[in-house]
Parts: C-alpha cells; structure tokens; sequence
C-alpha cells in the first residue's frame, strides 16, 4: 500500500468534526518529522508550512521564484452518521474495491495526505506552502483567520473534489465555482382578529409579494476561460402567522442563493414593497481563476499525472478557495471527491485517486514559477 493510502488512512481515523486538534497535531507531527520546511500552528489550530525554492529548480524560473504556490486543504469533517463510528470515538476506516471508506475520505483528508507528501517531495520551483485549515464546514473559519493574520500565496491549488467531472476516471482542474448567498426576508404587518382582516396589514401577504419578486429574478451567469457557471437563487422557506383567526404581524422567508464570479441576484429589490427588509445571514463567496498561464500550467501537471484527459471545468460548491480568491490569491480547484461522494453515509474515495493527486501536486509545485506553460 503506498504511502499516501496509508497516510489517509491515519488522519481519517481521527475524529474532527467538533475539534480538530487531534488531526492538526498529526499533521503538524508529520510535517515536523518528514520535511525540513518552517511549520507554524497559528490560534485558530491550521497549521502552515513553508519550503523555500529548490536552488537547481528556480534556476530557469524566469525571475519567478519569489511567487508561492500554497498546496491548500482542509482537516474539519462535517458529522459523521452511526456506522461512521466505532466505540471508542474514531472513524472506521476500511477498504473494499479499491476504494477507502470512511468519513472524511473524500472531503477531504484524502487529498489532504496527497499534499502533504508532494509537499514533501516535490522540487519547487518557487516558494512551496502547505496549509491545512480548520472550520471549512462552518463557513470557512480557519481560511479567514489565516488571511486576517496575513497568509497570501500568490496561487494557490486547493484540493477539494475535482474528479470525474468532465468525464470518467479523469482528476480535472476548476477554474471556477459558485459561491453561496443565504439571506432573510421579514415582512411586518400589523395584526388583528381574523374576522375583520381590513383592520390590520397581513405580513404574509407582504411576504408572499416578496416571493413572488424571487420567483421571477433571472439567474446570475458568468463565463470562465469558455466555461459557463450558472448560478440560482430559490425561497427555501416562509413562516408566519400564530392562530388560525388571527392576521398575523409577521412573516420571514429564506432565500438560498447560489452566486457567480462578478454576478448577483438583486435581492436588495424586495425591500422596495412597504414592510418588508432583508438580510444577509451567511455569504460565502465564488471563485475565478484570473490567470491563464497558471490554470494551463496547472492542467498540463494534471494530464501528465493521469492516462485521462482532464479539462478545465467548474464546479457548483462553494470552497475555502472562494476566501483566497477574494483576498487577491490566484486559485484553482483539483482533487481527489467525486461528486456525490462528500458528507453521505457511505462516503469514499478512490486508492488511485489518490496516488493521481499526489503526482498532480507534485507536478505542479515543479512547474509553477517556470517559464514553460503547456
């Protein structure tokens, strides 16, 4: 079993959806023991380590070996069910048909481990960073306290699920994918007793209104080296009312909205019907590859690590690459989940996959900086 296997086999066992430290010890451990890069541990528990330029590597570099390159990933799992877990609290990690199964697998300790030893191996061309972060799951916690305590690679290559997405048995690259917007509408009224509805002001009607303006915003879109990601926005929920014979004096709904790079859905307009205002609960943003040369750069490590084909694509989650990218990091996507893999009981990942990943990353810290582009 090879090295990278065995490594997320270790890190999978360790529970981390409620506290992370446990797989942010090992990584740190293992990042101590295995290379010679400068590891740092910051407060809110990523952990960071930085390699500087190979000397042989950056020779050719075209002046480009100050950049960095940071192998990104994240060690937080969402909860895992039952069956997930044995006695003693750890995860149950097993293989079957060369896959491993386990939560935490696929999103995404597995490419986690890829990094970590392409991290380890790899002859960078310029400044080499690893960074495993916490609180992915929650909204991306960990990727902004290390960008308010001034982590800013210049690209950045962050391993969430990019395989079988063009095609299948190929690891592809994104170059883009939909943040997500979730907001509340409140609609007030003013109540009375149901028998004489003129007296008051029904904040379900006002609600309903505002639902109806929803239903018919168009979709933002927006297009990324040819690829085209569209985005969505749907009421996901609408509650008011607290008698049946009385007109109720308040109404909120949810909205879901699933934004593009440059586009959002003009939500701010139902607050133009009298009674009714919106807020924003949770804005997580998209990401767009504003590089060329570094997403071609970064496809042809990935075509010459697989007998496949991989293409440039998009993909419809939000990641920590989103935070990156809104600070100013040049980013892509590439990495071992596939889709429907993430979060379900049965939750897995290939063993080839893996051993694809390790040799992605490992090609793409030896050409980022180099002035050759595929």
């Amino acid at each position: 079993m090879s090295e990278v296997v065995d490594l997320t086999r270790e890190l999978v066992a360790l529970a981390s959806h409620e506290d992370e430290t446990a797989a942010g010890d090992a990584i740190e451990t293992w990042l101590r023991r295995e290379t010679d890069a400068v590891v740092r541990r910051d407060e809110a528990g990523n952990v960071v380590a930085r390699r500087a330029a190979c000397p042989a590597a950056s020779s050719d570099s075209a002046g480009q070996a100050d950049a960095s390159l940071a192998l990104v990933g994240h060690h937080d799992v969402v909860p895992p069910a039952d069956r997930q877990v044995d006695d003693a609290g750890e995860y149950v990690v097993t293989e079957r048909g060369g896959r491993l199964y386990g939560r935490g697998t696929a999103d995404m300790k597995g490419s986690v481990a890829a990094a970590m030893c392409a991290f380890r191996d790899a002859d960078p061309a310029c400044e080499l960073v690893f960074a495993s972060f916490v609180g992915e799951e929650i909204g991306g916690v960990g990727a902004r306290a290390a960008i308010d305590d001034g982590f800013a690679p210049d690209y950045a290559l962050v391993g969430e699920g990019s395989t079988n997405y063009s095609g299948d048995d190929v690891t592809d690259v994104v170059v883009a994918h939909k943040g997500r917007r979730g907001s509340t509408v409140v609609a007030h009224g003013e109540s009375t007793h149901a028998s004489v509805p003129e007296s008051g002001e029904n904040a379900v009607y006002r609600g309903c209104d505002a639902v109806d303006l929803v239903r018919e915003m168009a979709f933002p879109e927006a297009e990324v080296f040819g690829e085209r990601l569209r985005g969505s926005v749907a009421v996901t929920g609408i509650d008011g009312g607290s008698a049946w014979n009385v007109v109720p004096d308040r109404c909120e709904v949810t909205v879901d909205e699933r934004t593009v790079p440059g586009e959002r859905v003009t939500l701010e307009a139902v607050e133009e019907i009298e009674g009714v205002e919106w807020t924003v609960d949770q804005d997580l943003p998209p990401m767009k590859c504003d590089d060329g040369t570094f997403a071609d750069t970064v496809l042809a490590a990935a075509r010459d690590a697989q007998d496949g084909d991989p293409k440039l694509t998009t993909k419809p989650h939000a990641t920590d690459a989103g935070w990156l990218s809104q600070a100013g990091t040049t980013c892509v996507v590439c990495g071992a989940s596939e889709p429907g893999e993430a979060h379900t009981e049965t939750e897995s990942v290939g063993v080839d996959v893996l051993e694809r990943c390790y040799r992605i990353y490992r090609n793409a810290a030896e050409r980022v900086g180099r002035d050759e582009v595929a």
